[in-house]
């Protein structure tokens, strides 16, 4: 009977360190803390969903490779379904930081405290919208502003709903020469993205559309444009349009000096080196530059304007 107690008591104090051995060896089980931490150590990009989904899944993914380096952190590349839900992520913080148009990068901004617009491309301090029409709808080139109300009557259709360059800027300048959006036949379309404002105005779905320059350009150098089919009537003036807004907690989880150190990174990005100019190649620009919240005051009054900012 004493021999049994005691093999009793030896499994007794046995078992719970066999078991505990059991866990430490199990690599892939981790805490729920371990996993927060995880979490909270990557730092997460996105985009809006501006252009054709193949472009960009080239392209951010190879950013963040080059991020990862520069930075010395993870970094992760989280692609959203459309505008709204860009600006959402970076609300609630799942986004870090996101390449947005003028508008999204205001709307995102007045919603979280702190946000800072902190790099564009050398594209968009200058940035312009082009007003394109089948060749079918008899549409000639426009000379000036007040010859957008040529439009009047005609079929139309803008990018996305919340697209700087897409609708908040070309619906300014109809606005400045007294063009509703009722004054098209039947309601505006919204494309959801600039490609397929072209693809659709070229198609002859609308008689005339507007998108980006910089995409257009793009298109046209790709071979994808028919002269015979679509052209440009008109180009914008100059605007200020997309950049990238970071959020203010990656300064409690990754140092105080991390946004000045994610603008350093990006404005580092050299077209004379191979593995840069293919990331400054898809974003369609020589170089990154500096830039900050204030100098999107005008697209924050128009989206006021026009209801897209409240």
């Amino acid at each position: 009977m004493k021999r049994v107690i005691g093999v009793g008591c030896l499994l007794a104090v046995l078992l719970p360190i066999a078991g505990c051995d059991w866990l430490d060896e199990q690599p892939n089980v981790p805490s729920i803390s371990t996993t927060q931490k995880q979490a909270k150590s990557v730092f997460v990009i996105g985009a809006i969903p501006d252009q054709d989904p193949d472009k960009l899944q080239r392209l951010y993914p190879k950013l963040a490779t080059y991020l990862e380096q520069a930075l010395q952190v993870p970094v992760q590349y989280k692609p959203v379904t459309d505008y709204t839900a860009a600006v959402s992520a970076f609300r609630v913080g799942d986004l870090d930081m996101v390449w947005y148009g003028g508008l999204t990068g205001t709307q995102a901004r007045l919603q979280v405290p702190g946000a800072e617009a902190i790099a564009q491309r050398d594209i968009d301090a200058n940035f312009h919208s082009v007003f394109i029409a089948n060749k079918k709808s008899g549409l000639q080139p426009l000379q000036n502003l007040q010859d957008l109300q040529t439009l009047k009557g005609r079929t139309f259709t803008f990018g996305s709903e919340s697209s700087t360059s897409g609708r908040l800027m070309p619906q300014y300048f109809l606005a400045q020469a007294g063009v509703n959006l009722s004054d098209f036949q039947g309601q505006p379309g919204f494309s959801r993205s600039h490609d397929a404002t072209l693809d659709l105005v070229q198609a002859g779905t609308y008689d005339a559309g507007v998108l980006n320059e910089q995409v257009w350009q793009s298109r046209v150098k790709a071979g994808t444009v028919n002269g015979d089919r679509v052209s440009v009537i008109w180009r914008t003036p100059a605007y200020y349009d997309y950049h990238w807004v970071i959020h203010p907690a990656v300064r409690e989880r990754f140092g105080p000096q991390f946004v000045e150190r994610v603008q350093t990174a990006l404005l580092r990005l050299n077209p004379q080196k191979p593995e840069h100019q293919e990331i400054l190649e898809l974003f369609g620009a020589n170089k990154f530059i500096a830039t900050k919240s204030a100098n999107y005051q005008q697209i924050e009054q128009i989206g006021r304007e026009i209801g897209k900012i409240r």
